[in-house]
């Protein structure tokens, strides 16, 4: 079973925020979200929604549990790193891996 509570958490550490500040950008009462990790509930989808939009990924890339089997300790490191991050920290990651490839060797 996909754990949400979790994922919510990995995303919010990720980023170092604490629950304030995700009540903060997110708009969700901080109560609310305390609640969910108190009673292990699992937040409504409307919820979920907001929070993937904080957090600038799509709901499918919330729950995506791909696995990178078949490559080295190191590879699959950055990819589940990569994984965390939002469209806006790809795109500028993509840049400057894109600026390094460019150089002049």
């Amino acid at each position: 079973m996909f754990d949400v509570l979790g994922r919510i958490k990995e995303l919010r550490e990720a980023r170092n925020w604490s629950v304030y500040k995700l009540a903060l950008l997110s708009g969700i009462p901080q109560s609310t979200i305390a609640t969910w990790y108190q009673k292990n509930l699992c937040p409504p989808i409307d919820k979920l929604e907001i929070l993937c939009n904080v957090f600038d990924i799509t709901l499918a890339e919330f729950f995506s549990t791909e696995e990178f089997s078949g490559l080295s300790k190191e590879h699959s490191e950055l990819l589940q790193k990569w994984m965390l991050l939002g469209h806006t920290e790809k795109n500028a990651l993509t840049s400057v891996i894109n600026a390094f490839i460019n150089q002049p060797r």
